[in-house]
């Protein structure tokens, strides 16, 4: 048996008491986690990514689905494979594998909208995960596309003006006008679905001679008497307005010189001039002779009477074929008229809505000039500021009812922007500026995607 030296006793025990190699063997264990949380987060990211861009593709993927069935180009028997034909072009993320998607439609009923919900899955491979058994990361979503739920009712005020008659203007809005009824009429898939009225304007709007017995029209300044040429006037100011009409004369402060006026309301040509201010930029209804509509003998009077809403497409492009341009141009009198046509009030009274759904109500203002003339202001060839400030004093009270304002101005004679027009649309993408009557149709055909947007809805 061997003896224990004091030395060798005083080395055992250091030995034994010494901590210095612990921190390394330590830090190795707790490396092991750190790594994992490090990784984890890593892979998380990636994923994340993968799942947002997948949402963002399905989101579109749905509503472009839901696009073609509300517009008939497809059938319910091709949602599945449409849908996954949109999603594969739009989803790009090269991490994601095994990627799947299903598509389910719901078909609608009386109260509620039609439906397509799409759900997707996929998973990518780890890097840092793996380590600690987990060499994949999934992850899903979902989204479901709605319509027949929002109605629309669409009111398309039409510039008649004179100057339409320059640069194929008035044909080519014909043409952009009607393809448009179609890409509408086209989201309708029952009767009242959606509703168009048409409100052709110059200095006045013709709300129909069959209207002369209409609680709603007042006649005190109204005479038969057209007047031909600036040298043939009653107004003892002849020479400063073209052709004015007795309610023009006497707003812009002149006399009615007409000895024996002609008041035979069977002779009236339908044309109703703006009410009395502040009237004539609101939606009163008639109830008294302010708020009444002032009978108006104007010889530029629109060849196409003003059409409330309908869903008779027939008619509807009837009224704008019969569209002729002619006078100048107060673009305040065709929105407010416009904005008639949405209320279910005289004079226009539009169909009762359902308390159960959800209605889109929608002005369409083309113009290709600028303000010219009203009842009080303008002589009809000069842009007037005061027509402007009383049009957007109405497009003003008209938002604030939740009605949404497109505002479409074509300048082909270099008059420049409106002072107005974009201010009056819902928001800048709403307004469009063009100078070729070639660009009216792509105007319009994008007006009535944003439309479908709102009708086809996430």
């Amino acid at each position: 048996m061997l003896r224990q030296t004091p030395r060798f006793l005083g080395l055992s025990l250091r030995f034994a008491g010494a901590t210095g190699g612990n921190v390394a063997i330590l830090f190795t264990i707790a490396l092991v986690p750190l790594i994992s949380f490090v990784g984890a987060a890593v892979d998380y990211s990636r994923a994340t990514a993968a799942r947002s861009a997948m949402q963002a593709a399905l989101d579109s993927a749905s509503l472009m689905v839901a696009k073609d069935l509300s517009a008939g180009t497809i059938t319910t028997s091709q949602v599945s494979a449409k849908a996954q034909a949109y999603f594969t072009a739009l989803y790009t993320n090269k991490e994601a594998s095994g990627v799947t998607i299903t598509a389910t439609y719901t078909v609608g009923t009386s109260t509620t909208g039609s439906t397509v919900q799409l759900n997707a899955s996929g998973s990518i491979a780890t890097d840092f995960m793996k380590v600690v058994g987990f060499p994949n990361m999934g992850f899903n979503t979902s989204s479901t596309a709605a319509w027949g739920t929002q109605l629309l009712r669409v009111a398309l005020v039409l510039d008649n003006t004179g100057s339409m008659a320059q640069s194929g203007k008035i044909g080519a809005l014909q043409s952009a006008a009607k393809s448009l009824v179609s890409q509408l009429s086209a989201l309708a898939k029952n009767n009242g679905d959606v509703y168009i009225s048409v409100v052709p304007f110059e200095v006045d709007v013709n709300v129909g001679s069959s209207n002369n017995g209409a609680s709603w029209l007042r006649w005190d300044l109204y005479d038969t008497a057209l007047i031909n040429s600036r040298g043939n006037t009653y107004c003892s100011s002849g020479n400063a307005l073209s052709q004015p009409t007795w309610a023009q004369c006497i707003g812009h402060g002149y006399s009615w010189n007409h000895s024996s006026p002609s008041t035979s309301k069977s002779q009236w040509n339908g044309c109703v001039t703006d009410r009395d201010q502040s009237n004539d930029v609101s939606s009163a209804p008639p109830s008294s002779q302010p708020t009444e509509f002032i009978a108006d003998q104007d010889s530029g009077c629109p060849a196409a009477t003003v059409l409330p809403l309908t869903y008779d497409w027939t008619s509807v492009n009837s009224t704008i074929d019969k569209m002729s341009p002619l006078g100048g141009t107060n673009q305040t009198i065709g929105l407010q008229w416009g904005w008639f046509s949405l209320l279910q009030q005289s004079p226009l009274n539009a169909p009762a809505e359902d308390t159960t759904k959800q209605y889109q109500h929608i002005i369409i203002l083309f113009t290709d000039g600028l303000n010219t003339l009203d009842r009080w202001y303008g002589n009809g060839s000069a842009t007037s500021t005061q027509v402007d400030s009383r049009m957007s004093t109405l497009c003003s009270n008209i938002k604030a009812t939740g009605v949404t304002i497109f505002t479409v101005q074509i300048d082909t004679d270099g008059a420049g922007e409106s002072a107005v027009l974009p201010a009056c649309a819902t928001d800048a993408s709403h307004f469009f500026m063009l100078t070729s009557s070639s660009q009216i149709a792509a105007a319009f055909q994008q007006i009535g995607v944003e439309i479908t947007k709102l009708r086809v809805a996430r």
